[in-house]
């Protein structure tokens, strides 16, 4: 195949029969953006349909009070959405890929994995110290952020800081920092900003060498029922093969580890002249004790969308049955030979004991 007319004709090929296509998202402003985005995506690519969006509360965001480490729920933001996909109330949901476990409940899929955006960290300083960066933060200066992987890095890169769990969407976030006396600065997701337009904002972004970012960050995953072929037709098409093949390993990484938001895990990928690389690596609470390596894999990328089995199973939760089978497979056996070395140098032992830790507090 080649070029963008091709992959729109294979859309239509693939296109349900004439029928509304109901879109499960979150409520906040953000997830309705990146809805938005994927529903415009299959607008031209089948100008035939049209698209319902439902939007819904999930646990993540009804609870506010409380640490998402604390909560003990591995799919805070998704559970809600998934009932609603079970019961034939929406066809497909759209996520933040960070936000899906690396383990679906049974009976679902993530059928495309979009392009991703810059998945790096940013900070957003308080007005009185915009210019500034964390390192020249004053002494003592308190940094909000919900994430243990984030707070867990920063706090052994910048000791002279403090760090303090900041929870609510995008918007309630930034009001805090901007309203409240507590914060000097607050990290968040670039890509969530960038999809917000609030780039004005991001007064530093942390680039790998700095913060290793999150399984999945900066990109979207649509979830739909595994038996649902037309759907699985439908969304297929969305599939970006750099990304998908990066989020493979950076999965099957989390996965093998066992790790969750409840632990400091983090990862960086990169593609290069056939090379996939992938660094992982895994923290103690505060930070003091941590674990990181990199390892690469030759791996094919497809140009354009190739055709692969009809019969895939799904890896780490993914079905892509236009990416070839060989390149998905050397992604995931990448992300489990690394969580393979950094277990065989005693990496269990750090994620058990914060793990502990977290649960304790």
């Amino acid at each position: 195949m080649s070029g963008k007319g091709d992959a729109a004709a294979t859309a239509e090929k693939n296109s349900p029969k004439m029928r509304v296509i109901r879109v499960g998202t979150r409520k906040s402003q953000l997830a309705r953006i990146q809805t938005d985005t994927v529903v415009a995506m299959l607008k031209a690519l089948y100008p035939g349909l049209q698209f319902e969006i439902i939007a819904m509360s999930t646990t993540g965001d009804k609870i506010l009070d409380t640490a998402l480490s604390k909560i003990g729920e591995k799919s805070l933001f998704t559970k809600e959405l998934e009932h609603a996909l079970e019961r034939n109330e929406v066809d497909l949901v759209v996520h933040s890929l960070k936000d899906l476990p690396t383990v679906l409940p049974p009976g679902f899929t993530i059928g495309a994995i979009c392009k991703r955006e810059n998945p790096c960290d940013a900070v957003v300083f308080h007005p009185k110290f915009v210019g500034k960066t964390l390192e020249t933060l004053p002494e003592r200066s308190v940094v909000g952020t919900s994430s243990l992987r984030r707070a867990a890095q920063l706090k052994r890169r910048f000791p002279h800081l403090e760090f303090k769990n900041i929870r609510g969407n995008l918007n309630t976030r930034l009001r805090k920092l901007d309203e409240l006396q507590e914060f000097s600065a607050i990290i968040l997701a670039t890509a969530g900003l960038q999809r917000m337009g609030w780039q004005n904002r991001v007064g530093q972004i942390l680039h790998p060498e700095e913060c290793l970012y999150a399984v999945g960050q900066g990109a979207l995953g649509v979830e739909v029922r595994a038996k649902d072929q037309d759907i699985l037709d439908l969304v297929g098409v969305l599939h970006d093969p750099e990304t998908l093949l990066r989020c493979i390993a950076e999965r099957a990484f989390l996965r093998h580890l066992e790790g969750g938001c409840s632990v400091p895990v983090a990862v960086h990928t990169a593609m290069k002249d056939g090379q996939l690389y992938l660094t992982g690596g895994v923290w103690s609470l505060d930070g003091s004790d941590s674990m990181q390596e990199t390892m690469q894999a030759t791996i094919h990328v497809p140009a354009q969308h190739e055709d692969g089995p009809e019969d895939d199973p799904q890896l780490v939760g993914i079905t892509a049955r236009n990416i070839p089978r060989g390149a998905q497979l050397a992604a995931e056996n990448l992300g489990i030979s690394l969580a393979r070395l950094l277990l065989n140098k005693g990496a269990k032992n750090i994620l058990d004991v914060a793990r502990q830790l977290n649960d304790a507090h």
